[in-house]
């Protein structure tokens, strides 16, 4: 993750500067944003463009239902991605390291519609994935959250996480 290739990628700064804005308080415009740019990078298009966009787009939604959908699309894309197209955007990343914060999406959106079987199926894919994840912050950050997700799915609790993004 340390080089960003040399060419910037017009999409993804894009999709970096509506989720900027989601951060910042404007969600509804960041959402518009993102959507407008998922209609124009197209169901076919760029795997790292739909997997990057929707994985964020889905952080933007409360409804635990909403989000699960865009989880759905960008674990799709990941599976549509290889890791040459990945190394040409961040040199030493590769797709695997995408799929443990998929996984855990996908089991947290699960959790709190109480489907805790398919929320189970997935926070074990974050874990086989997790040591994909390198040793530092955001490494940490997710493992962090596989277990609390983990623990959240053994007492069947549905609430939001307040560490959630």
């Amino acid at each position: 993750m340390s080089e960003v290739e040399s060419k910037p990628d017009a999409v993804l700064s894009a999709i970096g500067e509506a989720v900027t804005a989601g951060r910042s308080g404007s969600v509804e415009t960041a959402r518009r944003r993102l959507v407008a740019l998922w209609h124009e990078i197209g169901v076919a298009g760029d795997p790292l463009h739909r997997c990057t966009l929707a994985h964020h787009l889905a952080d933007l939604y409360d409804d635990p239902a909403r989000a699960l959908a865009w989880d759905v699309r960008a674990l799709d894309a990941a599976d549509a991605l290889i890791d040459d197209r990945v190394e040409r955007h961040h040199t030493n990343l590769g797709v695997a390291g995408f799929y443990p914060s998929l996984h855990l999406n996908l089991a947290d959106d699960y959790r709190r519609l109480g489907s805790f079987e398919a929320a189970g199926e997935h926070i074990a894919a974050a874990r086989r994935y997790g040591p994909e994840l390198g040793d530092d912050g955001y490494g940490r950050l997710v493992r962090a959250a596989i277990e609390e997700v983990a623990q959240a799915i053994t007492q069947r609790v549905t609430d939001k996480r307040a560490s959630a993004p």
